[in-house]
């Protein structure tokens, strides 16, 4: 996979308030590989973990009512 562009990395290396609070050691390190992982997840949607993808109806998922 190519290298993700270094302008969606910088866009997304910003932390929110909470995490500023707590800090990051490389905030476009992480960036990168979550950037990484979601082309990965949008290319093939069963490589997350636990990747199920159930088609259920809502009559399904609930009893009826007797």
């Amino acid at each position: 996979m190519p290298p993700v562009e270094d302008t969606r990395v910088a866009s997304r290396a910003g932390l929110l308030p909470e995490e500023q609070a707590v800090g990051s050691e490389d905030p476009e390190a992480q960036a990168e590989v979550i950037l990484e992982d979601s082309e990965v997840r949008q290319a093939d949607r069963d490589a997350a973990p636990d990747a199920v993808v159930e088609h259920r109806h809502s009559e399904d998922t609930v009893q009826p009512p007797p």
